[in-house]
């Protein structure tokens, strides 16, 4: 076969089961059989370049890391709604159409979807921009990123000179768990509801990262065809399905006690959508009584917003009890008598902290009054103090962790109260994880899903374990076998000989990134002389503030931390910096790279300026040396030119280090 005519028969196939499995939930091959035939257009648009297209099927997801947004000016603006919350004012709603129109009216009525608006634009078919909804009027070109939400589609059946659609962008609550299970493990802050985490993921300027965040879109609004006219609301929505896009769930129906029944209905079903709500949209089905109505300076008057209001009930407080999270923190939790609330039957509600419980007084035995935040997480909203049975006390955290009785101590910069102990069981898997990433000891092979594996089968309880591993018992655990356990332990055996800098940054120490790892190990050279240091001493070194001089004397003083030390010691694993200097020409600069470099890797680029005394720092400001620009450079370039800063291009760069 020809290659163009097999290229052109697998975009069609990919296309097909891509609309099936994203867009209609109904795949008809297995993930594997999409990867390979992905994996064979991705192999023949590499040897004929000059037939990718950007409706191809492999440019969903940008290689390059935006700069900033360009801002997009939306040729027919996306209104907001008027929001009502009363059935009074949805019917006061529908009695102000019917005497406008002069007859019962017919509407649209769809969930409103609690995420991020935006504008998809095609001409002849082809998708060739997305912007935010921002003012309604200017948003953010998020092209690249939208790319890679596969229910858009990348071309259309029909090739209309334009269209523009508007939709939802949302992240689904199995996604968000998903999501926050991840970052809890890499010790990262927890997203607090789908609708900040789709937000935040589509304005990543990173496309590769939104790719990871498994977006998704409900189409809801025809904005405008160029060469296709339309009667109605619900006639667009059935376009729009047949052009392959994911369109919102609605029903058209007339009269203000269908459209109540309907938005009661919603409301009882919510917890049944993928996707979280936060009201219902009622809108009038005729496009031409829509021109006759028109909008207000603020919305248009053929449409309104019912907001459904956070569903609250009384609960007693059986116990507050202690988890404590994969990065140390502890949390309290409320254990309630059951309580159904949003479709579910909540038994516990999160505290947050002790300042919380303390600002609104919530003792055991309380009656509380609790709602899901977000629709997610059940909290305790207020307590009804009218019911509070006699001789309650005020509750107060336990001043060790309740898991490995290691002291505890709150965070200088925040409410969070957290386990100090090297080698807590609970923080096992962050800790492990951690310690074996790519920046830290760099164990290839010994990810989240084989480390919960080695803690499972009882070969790890601690960093130190890695390094007593036995191929045989390795070997047996799930997708492993003879060979991965054998090339598991090979990196393992690399580890120990990697530079101290490494190892300061994987014991988890709070507050010292990889840069302050480097700082710590370059000055003193030896993990014996860095444990021996003072608080004063520490502080006396550039970049190490008071905070971060804190907590690494609280974590090496810690006898869990020296037994795990002398543990890695006594394995064999490099105490000492291996890092010299090449020279010192660079000292007391700090430099920004900006752009897409093409001579140098980034990271490689950074290793040459720190080995010759030097600071790679990741903003510009006035105390900026130089900022060096490859292809591409945004914002940071402008910045060094607004504040006279000397840009270096790359080969510049590179004379500097000869």
């Amino acid at each position: 076969m020809d290659y163009r005519e097999e290229i052109k028969q697998l975009r069609e196939a990919l296309n097909e089961h891509g609309y099936k499995y994203y867009v209609l939930d109904a795949p008809t091959i297995s993930d594997y059989e999409y990867d390979m035939l992905n994996r064979r257009l991705e192999e023949l648009e590499a040897r004929h370049p000059e037939e990718v297209t950007p409706d191809s099927p492999t440019q969903r997801i940008g290689g390059k890391t935006l700069e900033g947004f360009a801002s997009y000016t939306h040729e027919v603006p996306l209104e907001s709604l008027q929001d009502v919350f009363s059935g009074e004012e949805v019917a006061e709603f529908c009695q102000r159409m019917d005497e406008a129109l002069g007859e019962e009216t017919v509407y649209s009525l769809e969930p409103k979807v609690d995420g991020l608006s935006v504008a998809l634009e095609y001409r002849d078919g082809l998708f060739v921009r997305g912007a935010t909804r921002g003012d309604g009027r200017t948003g953010e070109d998020v092209t690249e990123n939208l790319k890679t939400v596969r229910s858009i589609p990348m071309l259309l059946p029909d090739k209309l000179p334009r269209l523009i659609v508007r939709g939802e962008v949302y992240m689904s609550r199995a996604v968000f768990e998903e999501l926050n299970a991840q970052r809890e493990i890499q010790g990262r802050p927890l997203l607090a509801n789908p609708r900040n985490a789709a937000a935040g993921s589509l304005r990543q300027l990173d496309p590769r990262v939104c790719a990871e965040r498994k977006l998704d879109i409900q189409v809801f609004n025809l904005q405008l065809a160029e060469g296709k006219e339309f009667v109605s609301h619900q006639e667009t929505l059935e376009y729009l399905s047949s052009q392959r896009f994911r369109v919102i769930p609605h029903k058209t129906l007339s009269g203000t006690d269908a459209c109540q029944a309907e938005i009661a209905r919603i409301n009882e079903e919510r917890t049944e959508y993928p996707f979280d709500i936060d009201g219902a949209v009622v809108k009038v089905n005729s496009l031409t009584d829509r021109e006759k109505l028109g909008s207000t300076a603020k919305f248009p008057k053929w449409a309104v917003a019912f907001k459904y209001p956070p569903e609250k009930k009384p609960a007693r407080v059986l116990d507050i009890v202690i988890q404590v999270g994969r990065t140390g923190v502890l949390t309290p939790k409320a254990v309630l008598t059951p309580v159904r609330l949003a479709g579910t039957t909540v038994t516990n509600a999160t505290l947050h902290n002790q300042d919380l419980i303390t600002e609104r007084d919530i003792r055991v035995g309380d009656t509380v009054i609790v709602q899901k935040a977000g629709e997610i997480i059940p909290e305790v909203v207020e307590v009804d103090r009218s019911k509070r049975p006699e001789g309650t006390e005020p509750y107060r955290f336990p001043e060790v962790c309740p898991v490995c009785g290691a002291p505890v101590r709150r965070d200088e910069d925040g409410a969070a109260i957290r386990c100090t102990g090297a080698e807590c069981p609970a923080q096992l898997l962050r800790n492990l994880t951690h310690f074996a990433s790519r920046d830290a000891m760099d164990i290839d092979g010994c990810g989240p899903a084989v480390i919960q594996q080695l803690i499972d089968s009882g070969q790890v309880s601690n960093p130190a374990d890695l390094y007593n591993l036995e191929a045989e018992k390795v070997a047996k655990l799930e997708r492993m076998g003879k060979k991965s356990a054998e090339n598991l332990l090979a990196a393992v055996q690399k580890s120990k000989s990697n530079d101290l800098s490494r190892l300061i940054f994987g014991l988890g120490i709070r507050q010292v990134g990889e840069k302050a790892a480097k700082v710590l190990a370059s000055h003193f050279r030896t993990m014996d002389a860095l444990c021996a240091a003072s608080e004063e001493e520490l502080t006396e070194i550039d970049d190490v503030g008071g905070v971060t001089a804190r907590c690494v004397v609280d974590f090496l003083s810690s006898p869990q931390a020296k037994d795990l030390i002398a543990r890695l010691k006594a394995a064999g694993v490099n105490m000492e910096s291996t890092a010299e200097l090449v020279d010192e020409r660079f000292a007391g600069m700090t430099f920004v790279l900006t752009g897409t470099l093409s001579r140098f890797d980034r990271k490689a680029a950074q290793a040459l300026i720190e080995e010759r005394g030097g600071k790679a720092a990741g903003s510009v400001s006035k105390r900026t040396t130089y900022v060096v620009a490859g292809e591409a450079a945004g914002s940071k370039l402008k910045k060094a030119e607004d504040l006279g800063i000397p840009v270096l291009t790359e080969d510049e760069f590179a004379a500097m280090l000869e």
